[in-house]
């Protein structure tokens, strides 16, 4: 962390810590319960749109009761971290038991959302909320393992819109979502294995990691999900607006969506997924060419 950097996260923030204590930055992952629908060219139908908003509520709820419930437990080993200890639990803003108390609130409300617009939908937020329970539990500190796990969560993410919308889920959106979800995770863990360390206390699974071994996976991914998302995009290849085939030109901004976010994997800041997506404006350019390209190929 830079000095700037530390000066800015030492202000006084003038949002309370309960706010800042559930991540509302961090809410940004769960626009993926959009993909299934984009996919399928569903998401401008009004009871699907409305679907995609609930699911969106709904994981905003419980993972804000996911990230509580872990801030508690890596309470010490967050303070230990030169990002993390600025959190209002490891700073001391927050009491862990008024946290636990926050938590159980989102929690039930989060159900309640899920379950209201449909079973499967309640039945997805109950698997992701166990899997990161068991993941702040022990999961964590085992390697490749964690990998996964955390990865499950951006792909829990992507099937949640589509059951609560019901919408196909097709077998080249789940590999696509998986791998896509790995190559996150993996830049995710590089990124903190290089600008922190292996040795710095903030993770135990790190010291099992090494870079080109990281390196190595989130590359791996990186292909698989590049891929997969060329072969659903020439077997949907079909002519849409001015006859040309959009899901083939979408593998373009795709392919440099995938490179540029590489690069900030590479250079060990991609620590933080959603501050990429919110702070890196050529990724964001990048992105809504692709969003173009890929609705004039569902829709028209």
């Amino acid at each position: 962390m830079t000095t700037e950097t530390q000066q800015l996260a030492l202000r006084p923030s003038r949002v309370p810590a309960a706010v800042r204590a559930v991540r509302p930055r961090q809410w940004v992952k769960n626009v993926l319960v959009l993909t299934a629908p984009l996919a399928g060219g569903r998401i401008l139908e009004p009871a699907v749109l409305r679907g995609c908003v609930l699911a969106f509520v709904s994981f905003c709820l419980i993972s804000a009761t996911v990230y509580l419930i872990n801030d508690v437990r890596d309470v010490e080993e967050d303070r230990l971290h030169p990002r993390k200890r600025f959190r209002p639990i490891a700073a001391g803003e927050l009491r862990p038991s008024t946290a636990l108390l926050l938590a159980a609130v989102t929690g039930v409300l989060g159900f309640a959302v899920g379950f209201w617009t449909s079973g499967a939908l309640g039945l997805t937020l109950a698997v992701y909320l166990v899997v990161q329970v068991l993941y702040s539990a022990f999961l964590k500190h085992l390697p490749v393992v964690d990998l996964a796990v955390v990865a499950s969560g951006f792909l829990l993410r992507a099937i949640a819109g589509g059951v609560a919308t019901e919408t196909l889920l097709s077998q080249w959106f789940l590999l696509v979502a998986a791998f896509g979800s790995f190559f996150m995770i993996a830049g995710k863990r590089y990124s903190e294995l290089k600008s922190v360390g292996a040795d710095a206390g903030t993770r135990r699974s790190l010291t099992r990691y090494s870079e080109s071994y990281l390196r190595f996976a989130w590359m791996l991914a990186a292909v698989m999900v590049l891929i997969s998302y060329s072969l659903w995009a020439f077997e949907n290849r079909g002519d849409g607006v001015l006859g040309l085939p959009w899901t083939a030109i979408s593998i373009a901004p795709f392919t440099l969506g995938l490179l540029q976010y590489a690069l900030e994997v590479d250079t060990g800041n991609a620590g933080e997924p959603e501050d990429v997506v919110l702070h890196d404006h050529v990724l964001q350019g990048i992105g809504l060419v692709w969003l173009v390209t890929i609705s004039l190929a569902v829709f028209g």
